[in-house]
């Protein structure tokens, strides 16, 4: 058995390890990168992608439930098509129209073939294009989904039916009755196939699986928002009823986090929960990593009153604007764009754009870019812990800057509730790159953005949950950051991992005891 704080230690990277490392990927076992059903009935709704024409940059900044107050508008400077002028606001309403929600976050957005061999690009990124992270959807009567339980298959765009009826009530009771599952007319379920990772990266898959489902997440929210909704994602679920619903064997694939979208409709009692076991398809023989699942056991909560006990421990710690905050006497005061001037690129326009830049220029991006991308992404994460009376946040925002305009280049503490940069340390692009798994290409970029978290501090007060949570955060801050940089022409960014002790050691003392969550570095492509 194995708590948080043990199993970040024991799959930390580090130089040694790397160098140590006898391990080759066996491609010819290669897990397939979607869940397929043997029998399942299918559920095709034949009704094609609608996103929203709300800009992403206001899409993606609410820090609480409840869409921002933003309407659709078209870009003067045509950096994007569009063939009319939106004629109205987001209908908030409206059913949420699932299929949207579900392509957008985690769908196929587009198709190349290269030297013979065709390559599907995913909605989200995620680690090593493994594509590990499920979604389903639990609905009452939504648009042109019957009440039921359904798993959204990227590949195809339906939807396989595990259950037929209303299942809500068993995610409302499982989140202690919280208002949002309670009143929404759909909760996506957000899953890891550990297996589907772990082919590539073993025992870290764990930590994969929460920053991986956090830039699908971070998608859904913005559509959801751009859409009218109200949105959000539930940490706090009694783990067990929640497999049971979708019929999963949490040895192989098990439940990570909860998004209700919608209101207004309210959820009826808990329904009596027969067991399914669907049949999978699977194509190669998975290879088991226990620390994995076990990691997953240590964190679950029991019942609704557990999850209402452990929400209740974030209002406790309200005192504290983030574990390891400082309150630092000079600051660099950043000048994002208002909502008029900003880039009016569209929600799923700017998923469909994103990409994983390869290789950046060293060319400096102008420093309302970097202000406007870190005001837009990293203002909170609207969660059932965070917000007003609890805790802002349990991760840290630490900035390397190599090439922004009028900033010098150093170390900077992002601090988002006041935008602004504290300048705590120097730094140069070769180390950048060194602390990056020795990963060059992140020393070219503009800015290398890290989230960081004291594990240790987190599991004291939160529990092995509160560690889900860190990383999921980090995972929805990262999803956040591609879709505030691709908002912008001619900005590219990726993430990617890094050697941990190491980044901890290079931004202590000022982050001392912090560890980090996830990074991500962005700037201008290479010409």
């Amino acid at each position: 058995m194995v708590d948080a704080r043990e199993y970040h230690e024991r799959t930390n990277h580090s130089p040694k390890k790397l160098r140590e490392e006898s391990f080759r990927l066996d491609r010819s076992n290669q897990p397939h990168p979607a869940k397929r059903y043997g029998d399942l009935p299918r559920f095709d709704p034949d009704e094609s992608p609608s996103p929203p024409e709300t800009p992403v940059l206001g899409a993606i900044t609410p820090d609480d439930p409840a869409p921002p107050a933003v309407t659709p508008k078209l870009d003067s400077d045509s950096s994007w098509d569009s063939e009319s002028k939106p004629d109205s606001v987001p209908d908030s309403t409206a059913h949420p129209h699932v299929p949207t929600l579900c392509h957008y976050a985690a769908g196929i957005t587009k198709t190349l073939e290269r030297q013979g061999q065709r390559i599907d690009y995913r909605a989200a990124a995620c680690t090593g294009k493994l594509y590990h992270v499920d979604l389903y959807a639990v609905t009452g009567e939504c648009g042109a989904f019957d009440p039921g339980v359904y798993h959204f298959d990227p590949e195809s765009g339906a939807f396989d039916v595990l259950r037929e009826g209303d299942y809500r009530g068993v995610l409302a009771a499982a989140t202690g009755d919280y208002p949002g599952v309670a009143d929404a007319p759909v909760t996506f379920v957000a899953t890891s196939e550990w297996w589907r990772n772990a082919w590539k990266y073993r025992d870290r898959t764990y930590r994969h699986a929460f920053w991986d489902s956090g830039t699908i997440l971070a998608n859904l929210l913005g559509v959801a928002h751009g859409s009218g909704h109200r949105a959000e994602v539930v940490a706090g679920f009694a783990d067990d009823p929640v497999v049971e619903l979708l019929g999963l064997d949490p040895e192989m694939e098990a439940p990570l986090a909860l998004a209700p979208v919608g209101t207004g409709s309210p959820a009826p009692e808990a329904s009596t929960v027969e067991p399914i076991d669907p049949a999978v398809v699977r194509d190669s023989d998975p290879v088991e990593y226990p620390l994995v699942p076990d990691a997953w056991r240590q964190s679950r909560l029991d019942d609704g009153g557990a999850v209402r006990a452990w929400r209740e421990r974030f209002a406790a710690e309200s005192a504290d604007t983030s574990l390891g905050a400082s309150t630092p006497a000079d600051w660099i005061d950043l000048d994002p764009v208002d909502a008029e001037t900003a880039s009016a690129r569209p929600v799923g326009v700017t998923v469909e754009r994103r990409g994983s830049l390869r290789e950046y220029s060293h060319d400096p991006i102008s420093a309302r870019q970097f202000a406007t991308v870190l005001d837009r992404a990293l203002g909170g994460v609207p969660t059932d812990c965070f917000g007003a009376g609890a805790l802002a946040g349990l991760v840290d925002v630490y900035c390397l800057v190599h090439a922004v305009e009028g900033i010098d280049s150093g170390i900077y503490e992002f601090h988002p509730s006041a935008c602004a940069l504290e300048r705590v340390g120097d730094t140069d692009r070769a180390t950048a790159g060194e602390l990056a798994l020795g990963q060059d290409v992140v020393g070219d970029a503009a800015v290398n953005v890290y989230f960081v978290a004291d594990v240790d501090a987190v599991v004291e007060h939160f529990g092995n949950r509160g560690y889900r949570l860190a990383q999921l955060e980090a995972g929805i801050d990262l999803g956040r950051l591609y879709l505030a940089t691709y908002a912008h022409l001619g900005l590219g960014g990726r993430g990617f991992t890094f050697f941990d002790e190491q980044v901890a050691d290079y931004l202590a003392p000022h982050a001392d005891g912090q560890t980090p969550m996830t990074l991500f570095a962005f700037g201008k492509p290479a010409k």
